[in-house]
Order: structure tokens, then C-alpha cells, then sequence
């Protein structure tokens, strides 16, 4: 990706750098791409070299968002979403590195698919775009991915994404071979003769709307089976979206075993629940299902109490065709890149919980789980970062939306928290 040609120096910012546990008044100096100098002062010294200064009048300076979980259609299903798109919404949004999923078409299964997506991100030159790699061959769930030598090629994970790995077998082979590489496996847990058929979450709701339900239950009995594989192979699980108060006291209890455990959960399941499905919107159509208010609580206290790691939008973007359907009939999802950031904020605004521990999950806890060198504010890191105006309200309008898909669970709420200006390797690739 270029490199920004001139210096850069934002001051008079508040700088928020979960890394280093920092939050207070500051500068930075950018040069060469990177992050060349970090000041706990607003001004820089009298006498700085000739640049470009950004005045952020007090705003919120802190590194770029990292989102794990990004579905885009290409290739294969490019009337959905490009990598382009998506780069575009993400730039809009705060996000400077995306993985995607590889539940494309073809499926990333082999290296020259992950080269593919590597190269595509470089032409477009603006976010950084990282491919996650199927855990097994087309997601069949039968046979092992080439986990090795995706890993060499630039895979960052490996994941069947929606569809779970119902033998034990090969998910505990694809376990222990990963480590072997010290690779990361996602796997969702999902119950799946349980889940079948499955729109809503059992209960109350779901019966009087007529919908078909799955027990929360069946989240937690498919966790189960996965943390004991994990335990018996020894390998690195990321939990992919924890949603039930049953999945975060058994990812609770296997930290405590001292297992090599990690668990996300989607915006989504911490903004929403099951309510919101009331009017049969199919915007609020998701998988896993929106939960109970109590288990999207839970969440919420699991997220204040770091147990979960990582948020991640799981930007999931479908045409109308796919969602002016009756709600059972729907394909399930929603786009979130535009709006992970600001949801993350609400719940700083609501619950009052600090405003840098929200950003570690989607900044240097994202980064440290796939390696990157970013998602901090230290000298020599890539500078990677975003100014951002956390007071500031805005309605989400399908017209500000830039993906290629509008299905945005947010659309017409008002939020809080707007980007001013993206920087990804010192280049601006986005300003308000």
C-alpha cells in the first residue's frame, strides 16, 4: 500500500492508545507511513520541522478499528458487495484493516485464493485487507483445509464461518494441526440439528410471532464440545460471537483452565435483542438469532469485564432481493462497517463503560490475535488511525450508506460518534 508523501502532525487531540493503557491530551507526528513520534503534550515544540498540521480540537485520537469477521461478495457474488465497497464503507467508518470470510466463490481454500484477495486489496490502495482461510476444503466439514501453506501465503485464520464442523474428528485434527503453525481457528458454535430450520431464539417472542425457535441452549452445548477439543489438542479457538449468557460462563470457566481460548461477539448481539425482531423486520434477521434482554446483558458485562476479546461488526451484505421476504424466508445478516464504531460508543455513552476499554477490543486485542503491527499509537507503528468526534450525534441514512448493500439493522437510528478522518499508512483515505 503507498505511503503518505508528506509529514503529518494531528495535535491538539485527545489520544486514546488501548496498548499502552494511555488516555489523555496529545500529538502525533506521521512520516513515512508510520508513527514517528508521540507527544502526551496538545502543541508541538516551538521550531518543528515544516508540516502538515491537523488541529483536532480536542477530539478523539486513537489507533484505526481492526474488524475480524467481513463478508464481502467477491469474488463470486460481486452485485452484494466488492472489496472496493466494503474498503469504502470501512474507510467511512473507522476501520483501517478488515478481514474477510472465506465463504466465497470459489471458496479461499487454497493459497492462490488468498493470494487473490491480497492482491485485489493492493490495487484498490485503501484500507488493508487481510483474508481469513477455510479450515476445511469447501466447507465440507470432511477434509482439511491447506492451513500450512495459506498461513505462509498471508491467511490470518481459519474458519468454515457459519457452517460449524460437526465431526469431532476432523475439527480436533484441523485443531492440533493448526498449532502446529500457532494459527488461529474460528468456529462458531452452533448446534446443528438444534439450530435447523431455526430463525428466532425459543421463548416467548418467537412463539407469538409464530416463528421458528432454537433453544439458547444449543449455543452452549456446542461450545462445550469445542472447549473440550481444545483442551484435548491444545490448539487456539476464537470463539466466533459468543451471543448467550450459558456461552460467556463456559468461555469464563475455560480461561480459568488456563485454555488458549478467545471469544467475540457481534455488535449486533450487544445493541439488540430479541424485541426488536417485533415487527417482523427482516434487517433484525440474523444468525446467530438476536437473543434475550438477559443475555444480551450478559454480554454487555462480559465486554465491561474483558472477557470478551474482540467486537466485530460481521458485515454480512445482502441485496433487497434477499431480505423483502417474509421474515422466516429472509437470508439472514446485516452490514456493519459504517457503524461498529459509533454502536461501540453508545454503549460507552449508556452504560458508562470506559471509552478505552471498548477501543481494545477492536484495536490491539484484534491486532495481538492475528498479528498485526497495528492497532496501537507508539513510534514505529503503522499509522493506521482515526479522528473521531465521540459527542457527535447522526441518523444513518440509506443514502450515507456506501456498501453495495443497505441492510443496516442501524438505518435511521441516531447514533453517536462520528468519524472525521481516516488515515491508513499516513495517506487520508477518509474526511468527513
Amino acid at each position: 500500500m503507498l505511503k503518505q508523501s508528506q509529514a503529518i502532525a494531528l495535535v491538539n487531540a485527545r489520544l486514546i492508545d488501548p496498548a499502552s493503557d494511555y488516555d489523555g491530551p496529545g500529538s502525533l507526528i506521521l512520516t513515512e507511513g508510520v508513527i514517528a513520534e508521540v507527544l502526551h503534550t496538545a502543541h508541538l515544540p516551538s521550531g518543528s520541522a515544516d508540516m502538515k498540521v491537523i488541529d483536532c480540537d480536542g477530539k478523539v485520537v486513537c489507533p484505526g478499528l481492526i474488524d475480524l469477521r467481513v463478508k464481502t461478495g467477491e469474488p463470486g457474488a460481486e452485485p452484494k458487495e466488492t472489496l472496493k465497497s466494503a474498503s469504502r464503507a470501512a474507510a467511512a467508518g473507522g476501520v483501517t484493516s478488515m478481514v474477510v470470510q472465506p465463504d466465497t466463490d470459489p471458496v479461499i481454500d487454497e493459497p492462490a485464493m488468498v493470494d487473490f484477495i491480497l492482491r485485489r486489496a493492493r490495487d484498490i490502495e485503501l484500507v488493508h485487507v487481510y483474508p481469513a482461510g477455510a479450515a476445511t476444503k469447501g466447507h465440507n466439514g470432511k477434509q482439511m483445509a491447506e492451513i500450512g501453506l495459506m498461513s505462509e501465503s498471508g491467511a490470518v485464520y481459519f474458519t468454515d464461518v457459519e457452517r460449524p464442523i460437526i465431526n469431532s474428528k476432523v475439527l480436533a485434527r484441523v485443531l492440533s494441526y493448526a498449532n502446529g503453525f500457532n494459527a488461529l481457528i474460528a468456529h462458531r458454535p452452533k448446534e446443528p440439528w438444534l439450530s435447523e430450520g431455526a430463525v428466532a431464539t425459543s421463548g416467548e417472542m418467537a412463539a407469538r410471532m409464530g416463528l421458528s425457535g432454537v433453544s439458547a441452549l444449543a449455543e452452549r452445548i456446542a461450545l462445550e464440545r469445542d472447549l473440550a477439543l481444545v483442551e484435548l489438542t491444545g490448539g487456539r479457538l476464537l470463539v466466533d460471537q459468543i451471543t448467550t449468557a450459558g456461552a460467556v460462563k463456559a468461555v469464563a470457566q475455560a480461561k480459568a483452565k488456563g485454555l488458549d481460548v478467545y471469544a467475540s461477539a457481534s455488535i449486533n448481539h450487544l445493541v439488540f435483542n430479541e424485541i426488536d425482531i417485533g415487527d417482523y423486520r427482516t434487517f433484525y434477521r440474523l444468525d446467530p438469532p438476536l437473543r434475550s434482554e438477559d443475555d444480551r446483558l450478559a454480554l454487555v458485562d462480559a465486554l465491561a469485564d474483558g472477557l470478551i476479546d474482540v467486537v466485530v461488526s460481521n458485515h454480512t451484505p445482502l441485496p433487497a432481493e434477499d431480505k423483502r421476504r417474509p421474515f422466516s424466508e429472509a437470508e439472514p445478516g446485516a452490514i456493519g462497517l459504517q457503524t461498529l464504531l459509533a454502536a461501540l460508543i453508545g454503549l460507552h455513552h449508556d452504560r458508562e463503560i470506559p471509552l478505552i476499554d471498548l477501543l481494545r477490543t477492536v484495536t490491539i486485542n484484534p491486532a495481538q490475535l492475528i498479528g498485526l503491527e497495528a492497532g496501537r499509537l507508539s513510534p514505529g507503528a503503522p499509522a493506521d488511525l482515526i479522528v473521531v468526534d465521540i459527542d457527535a450525534p447522526f441518523a444513518l441514512r440509506e443514502s450515507d450508506i456506501l456498501s453495495k448493500s443497505k441492510n443496516s439493522p442501524f438505518e435511521n437510528r441516531t447514533l453517536q460518534g462520528k468519524v472525521e478522518l481516516t488515515l491508513v499508512d499516513g495517506r487520508i483515505v477518509y474526511q468527513a
